[in-house]
């Protein structure tokens, strides 16, 4: 697997960024014939095993959303290492997302553009994947990660979301509402507290007693942070994720003219990490005893972890360094965890 670097330096890098993706997931895939062998290799220590939103993660390190974003590697992916996944951003409607090209990498930065706009292919097509996910016996936590479809007016989004969590939320082990992609028009304007408010209510009504949490932009500022937090832990919602990709381009090494050329879409990987940092501390500061923060953006090494870990977060994701870092990205931050002697709060 170490052989991965010397791979993307010759050969992926130089491939469209979507297709890369693709093919990757089609090794994903065939992941669980090799269960035995990868868990070997894989596998977190029990020494990591972390509780959170009343279940039992084998690790703290997780999948963001937007890899596996119709569910189709999940019992791969666990089979890589992660503690566990989430999937989607799945949307009531199928959609095709954005035109391409829509994903693209900023190798200097170690970083990526995407503008994919929720392409899947529907809550309602998911479940069957997901219900055959579930009955694996080594399987990572499932998160389902729920958003507005690009046909549904904002004025209706509502209705949209909580006919996604109607269908989600029996057969997740969490739901994450989507409120912070870049990449759908409006989508943003769900945070405004005004609109946010009878939106969750709505999801946590439909959630039932499935662990609901809220996905947050970093791109807002500390007050609106703090607002959305407490909004969230009042109605009874059990996290935030922090955050999403941003649409900031400051200080990326990126030549600007290549930038600018790819255009409109949420940034992501190590440029995000100072204000995911930022954006964790702050939500860790206005949310109560036992409400779950997990922090997503920037993370590369098992260090990185371990400081999201220590500056208050419960659980942590990544999604870009996966590109960079390759199939063994998971097992390496375990095995960094270990060496580290960080244990988690269930560990046997």
């Amino acid at each position: 697997m170490r052989l991965y670097p010397t791979l993307f330096t010759t050969v992926l890098r130089h491939m469209d960024p979507e297709t890369a993706h693709h093919l990757a997931f089609s090794a994903i895939r065939i992941a669980p014939a090799l269960e035995r062998a990868l868990r070997g290799l894989c596998a977190p220590d029990p020494g990591l095993r972390v509780r959170a939103l009343g279940l039992d993660f084998p690790s703290p390190f997780g999948l963001a959303a937007g890899f596996d974003k119709n569910a189709e590697g999940i019992a791969g992916l666990g089979a890589l290492g992660f503690g566990h996944v989430e999937v989607g951003t799945l949307t009531r409607h199928a959609q095709p997302g954005n035109p391409k090209p829509r994903l693209f990498r900023l190798v200097a930065d170690r970083g990526l553009i995407n503008r994919m706009g929720f392409n899947n292919g529907g809550s309602a097509a998911a479940v069957p994947r997901i219900e055959r996910a579930r009955m694996r016996r080594h399987r990572p936590i499932i998160g389902v990660n729920i958003g507005k479809s690009r046909a549904t007016e904002v004025e209706d989004a509502v209705e949209d979301y909580v006919w996604s969590a109607q269908r989600l939320a029996p057969i997740a082990d969490y739901l994450a509402v989507n409120v912070s992609s870049p990449n759908t028009p409006g989508l943003r304007g769900l945070q405004e507290l005004e609109m946010l408010e009878p939106l969750l209510t709505a999801v946590r009504d439909a959630a039932g007693k499935t662990p609901l949490l809220v996905k947050i932009a970093p791109d807002m500022g500390d007050e609106q942070v703090d607002g959305i937090v407490r909004l969230a832990a009042r109605l009874g919602l059990d996290g935030v994720i922090a955050t999403n990709t941003t649409i900031s381009r400051e200080g990326l090494a990126t030549p600007a003219t290549e930038v600018e050329a790819m255009g409109a879409g949420g940034l992501s990987g190590a440029p995000l990490r100072d204000r995911a940092i930022e954006v964790l501390r702050r939500a860790r500061a206005a949310a109560p005893e036992g409400f779950c923060v997990i922090s997503v953006g920037g993370v590369t090494t098992a260090a990185d972890v371990l400081a999201r870990l220590e500056a208050g977060a419960d659980l942590v994701q990544g999604y870009t360094a996966f590109i960079y870092e390759g199939p063994a990205w998971a097992g390496e931050i375990n095995r960094g965890l270990v060496r580290a002697g960080w244990r988690g709060n269930a560990a046997s």
